[in-house]
């Protein structure tokens, strides 16, 4: 005899996978395209504020991958999605010069921060010269946590630790830690050990597990931070599609999907600046 009680968790099981099928099947056609994208878009719920208005308008669902922008871009070489929706420029314009993607497109930007704690061991709090802080942070042995996970963020920082003057990788396990994890784990992470971080301002300002950290550095032109958004390329991975992945790319940069971004906020404020309209 079977038990009530397997019973009743076959029956709850079953329910999951029908409730999971419905997931993946929500939109009357049936029809679906997966981004290769970034934890920056996924964490700050850019997303979530965006999706549901292109599903509404074309019938296509997009399912994310959100990793970093590194692995992104190496599943997007594989033709593991129809679209990549990075921020390094200069790995997007690599991804398409190698023949991986149709065109970039600016979507939008936002900036870079630098968060610490109150007591700010290394005395950056109010700067605007982020090349200066994290000469400062070095200097001082600060504690660092870095994504260490070849995202566009990290990418990023391990610019501005060279525009520094500074082998951060040399510090790597001593005051410099590498966290290898998403944004928002980097600045839990960060926060537990009272370190400093370098993130994207949307995941921060999304971030709920403050504890006293404020921004320290932020407001410096090092710190813009550009996205943009590829097709993969259909010749190269005849399981793209392209119609569906085109239709997203068309979405992001017009007028509605640029408003559409506009107007996602959090707390009250603009999060990411569409700027669809650039050159690049």
């Amino acid at each position: 005899m079977i038990s009530r009680s397997l019973k009743v968790m076959a029956w709850a099981l079953l329910l999951g996978l029908v409730a999971q099928q419905q997931a993946y099947s929500q939109t009357p056609s049936g029809k679906y395209i997966i981004v290769q994208s970034t934890t920056s878009t996924e964490n700050s719920g850019l997303f979530k504020h965006l999706l549901p208005k292109f599903t509404a308008k074309t019938g296509i669902e997009v399912r994310v991958v959100a990793v970093g922008t590194g692995q992104a871009i190496k599943n997007a070489q594989k033709g593991d999605g129809d679209v990549l929706f990075v921020h390094d420029t200069p790995s997007e314009d690599k991804f398409v010069a190698e023949g991986f993607g149709v065109r970039r497109f600016p979507v939008m930007y936002n900036d870079f921060v630098v968060i610490g704690p109150a007591k700010d061991p290394a005395g950056i709090a109010g700067s605007k010269d982020v090349a200066a802080a994290f000469k400062k942070i070095a200097e001082a042995k600060a504690p660092f946590v870095s994504r260490g996970d070849d995202s566009g963020t990290h990418k990023a920082e391990l610019r501005l630790w060279q525009a520094a003057g500074v082998d951060a990788k040399a510090a790597s396990g001593g005051w410099y830690r590498e966290a290898g994890s998403g944004m928002g784990a980097t600045i839990n992470t960060g926060v537990g050990m009272g370190a400093y971080v370098f993130t994207d301002r949307a995941t921060w300002s999304s971030f709920k597990n403050r504890g006293d950290y404020k921004i320290a550095v932020e407001a410096d032109k090092k710190l813009f931070n550009q996205y943009g958004v590829i097709l993969i390329n259909p010749a190269k991975h005849p399981n793209v599609k392209k119609a569906e992945g085109q239709a997203f790319v068309d979405w992001l940069i017009s007028g509605e999907g640029q408003n559409a971004i506009r107007s996602f906020q959090i707390n009250g404020e603009q999060q990411f600046f569409p700027n669809a309209n650039v050159s690049g």
